[in-house]
């Protein structure tokens, strides 16, 4: 029924959760030690890529008319061969993306405990676990859920930045760290543009929204536009209240750091509050929409068929227990900055495609839709540049992983049905 369907509202909230869900809390330390008394302009550089991108989203779902992303955007310009290989890619991006938020989920929750190095990865891999057990019985968040949710993280964020910006101490940008050039922020938007992935699941969901065509494109820009507004004030209110040293030094648990600072113990609860239902409800919405994506993937015979198998809830179980159990290994073994790092050249090369796919298909105001895919595609050369110095043993290997896929993937299908 129409009634039972997202309006602006519901719609804002989700992709504002989807991006903030584990974003700010897992990016923070990372884009300051890249980008210094710069990092908030990589914000606003990523942001502006992101939001060129929604538009190329947002008219390409209009175009089709039907969910599914880039990977039916491939499809419908008959592109099957690139299209299941780029599915690949976009559910091993997500799969890095879930192992962040356990990563940040398991590390703030486990800072008020002070238990030792191990309780972390075991709280990370804990969250998946039970965020699967419950897709698996067919439980979800609600929209209205999500519209609390969203608004109360939102409300701590903003709270921490307005303090920390009432303090102004410019110093504090540069506090026990060198200081960096201007162009230091060209090279950390590439570094932690996945803090923008999240609004391009909204494209999944094309049939679930009130009246789509205005409210998919009204509803994307705004939260993008959004996010960069609370990215900025949350990145530099937080450095005038620990310094720029101390974010580095404690990036898991930044935004904690900062609130105890400011408030005591309460301020350390509530952002830790904050940062376990942000980044939970960011694993939860996720795991289910990557599960759903293999499925669709799987039904085209992009993916082998186990992954079409649903259980008595209707949920595809082999393709959530796959994904939790890669998740959860990559949350184990993993470092945050190159867990970050490579989920976001592989969003940054997906919203190339598409917005590389918008302008071929003529879509409206097709120059932004182009200077998006050059946006992206300048993002990641800048992103490998300077990571190609720092012997990048976690990108060298997501390069052998990506061109593994592309290359072996019509073998495989015929390996495994």
């Amino acid at each position: 029924m129409a009634d039972d369907k997202m309006n602006f509202n519901a719609t804002w909230a989700m992709a504002v959760g989807g991006m903030v869900g584990g974003g700010i809390f897992s990016v923070l330390g990372v884009i300051i030690q890249s980008a210094g008394e710069w990092a908030w302009l990589s914000f606003v550089i990523a942001g502006l890529i992101a939001l060129v991108s929604a538009h190329s989203y947002n008219q390409l779902s209009i175009k089709y008319g039907e969910g599914g992303g880039a990977f039916t955007f491939l499809r419908k310009i008959n592109h099957q061969g690139f299209a299941g290989s780029l599915s690949w890619i976009l559910i091993l991006g997500y799969i890095l993306t879930l192992s962040v938020y356990a990563f940040t989920f398991g590390h703030y929750v486990a800072h008020i405990f002070e238990l030792g190095s191990w309780l972390p990865r075991v709280l990370g891999v804990a969250i998946i676990a039970l965020l699967t057990f419950i897709n698996l019985k067919g439980v979800s968040n609600t929209s209205t859920f999500e519209i609390i949710t969203v608004y109360g993280k939102l409300l701590v964020l903003l709270g921490l930045a307005v303090y920390g910006l009432a303090e102004w101490m410019p110093e504090q940008l540069t506090k026990g760290v060198s200081p960096k050039p201007w162009h230091a922020a060209i090279m950390g938007a590439g570094t932690i543009f996945m803090a923008y992935e999240g609004f391009q699941l909204l494209s999944y969901d094309y049939n679930d929204l009130k009246n789509p065509d205005k409210t998919l494109p009204k509803a994307t820009i705004w939260s993008v536009l959004t996010v960069i507004f609370i990215y900025v004030l949350v990145t530099l209110g937080t450095t005038m209240i620990v310094g720029a040293d101390t974010i580095i030094e404690k990036k898991e648990v930044a935004l904690s750091i900062a609130g105890k600072m400011a408030m005591g113990t309460i301020g350390l609860v509530i952002v830790t509050i904050a940062a376990a239902f942000s980044t939970g409800s960011a694993i939860n919405a996720t795991l289910f929409s990557t599960a759903r994506l293999m499925e669709n993937v799987a039904e085209k015979k992009d993916l082998p068929h186990l992954f079409v198998k649903e259980n008595d809830e209707n949920i595809p179980y082999y393709a959530i227990l796959i994904i939790a159990a890669l998740a959860s290994a990559l949350a184990i073994i993993g470092s945050l900055s190159s867990l970050v790092d490579a989920a976001s050249i592989i969003f940054l090369f997906t919203f190339g495609t598409v917005n590389f796919i918008a302008f071929h298909q003529q879509a409206k105001y097709k120059w932004i839709c182009f200077t998006g895919s050059i946006l992206c595609g300048l993002a990641i050369v800048a992103d490998i540049i300077e990571k190609i110095e720092k012997i990048p043993f976690s990108l060298i290997g997501l390069i052998v992983i990506s061109v593994s896929l592309f290359v072996f993937r019509p073998y495989i299908l015929k390996k495994i049905k």
